[in-house]
């Protein structure tokens, strides 16, 4: 996983800078030593301050970063999260990398700790998905557990996950189950198994064929998925899934599903506004 973030930031420097940072390059001369602060111009949960201090250090071993504010913290307009010191040139051409990966990752965190927020005084966790921007997916989901969300799954290999279109296309809800666990005994692979299901008759037939771990109720309403708790008492692992609002998050929480995934927490989340300006 250190490996593909290494290759994000490469990807991304070599994506903004080319052939060179000409603007940069035209009127700064390369000995000039300066320093920058990021500012904070919004209220939210900062995230993204130790993704920064690799980006730093990854273009130039010997910027200098000092840190004030550290991840997960909750900070307020105005508030100074970091000072970067070293080459000017250096500065300039890591400044745009730096804020957009910030700026994203503290989006996602702040909107992840209003979700936790919501479920306060319940058993239930707040998920993210696969719903993420391509090639950002680690960054993204780390942002998430700095909200104080939980990871549902890193991609296709870390977890089973047979969704209703595993299910059409392998004959039902037994044989996709079946053919998970065959499977997973024939490889030698120890991985959880979740089915999705979309009623009671599927609840039933994923029960009845057993052998899983957790259950994910697909655009249940709040009055079925109380039921269906009611039914699967305790078995399994339960997750809500599919048509649930921030208003409704509480609703389905109080009817005792453990986990409730939440694909805004990434694919649509605004990012929060900070600066990297320069210092006198």
């Amino acid at each position: 996983m250190e490996q593909l973030i290494d290759e994000l930031i490469r990807l991304a420097f070599a994506e903004d800078i080319g052939d060179g940072d000409h603007t940069t390059l035209c009127c700064i001369p390369g000995t000039a030593i300066g320093k920058s602060q990021l500012i904070i111009k919004e209220d939210g949960v900062l995230a993204g301050v130790e993704m920064a201090q690799r980006i730093f250090h990854h273009f130039d071993p010997e910027l200098k970063i000092t840190v004030f504010i550290q991840d997960g913290a909750e900070v307020k307009k105005g508030d100074i999260a970091f000072t970067v010191e070293g080459k000017v040139q250096s500065l300039l051409q890591t400044e745009r990398l730096v804020l957009n990966v910030m700026q994203r990752m503290s989006g996602i965190a702040t909107t992840t700790r209003k979700y936790v927020k919501a479920l306060e005084g319940t058993n239930t966790r707040v998920l993210d998905t696969r719903k993420t921007t391509p090639g950002m997916r680690m960054i993204e989901k780390e942002a998430v557990k700095i909200g104080g969300g939980v990871n549902h799954r890193i991609g296709l290999f870390d977890m089973i996950l047979l969704k209703d279109n595993h299910v059409d296309f392998a004959g039902g809800i037994s044989q996709a189950i079946t053919r998970a666990q065959n499977y997973l005994k024939e490889k030698g692979k120890d991985l959880k198994i979740e089915i999705e299901v979309r009623n009671f008759d599927e609840l039933e037939e994923a029960m009845q064929t057993g052998g899983i771990d957790r259950i994910m109720l697909d655009n249940f309403n709040t009055e079925d998925t109380k039921e269906a708790v009611k039914r699967i008492n305790g078995q399994y692992e339960t997750e809500s899934s599919g048509g649930i609002t921030f208003d409704t998050l509480r609703d389905y929480a109080e009817y005792g599903v453990d986990y409730i995934s939440v694909g805004a927490l990434t694919h649509s989340v605004k990012s929060l506004d900070m600066s990297l300006k320069a210092m006198d």
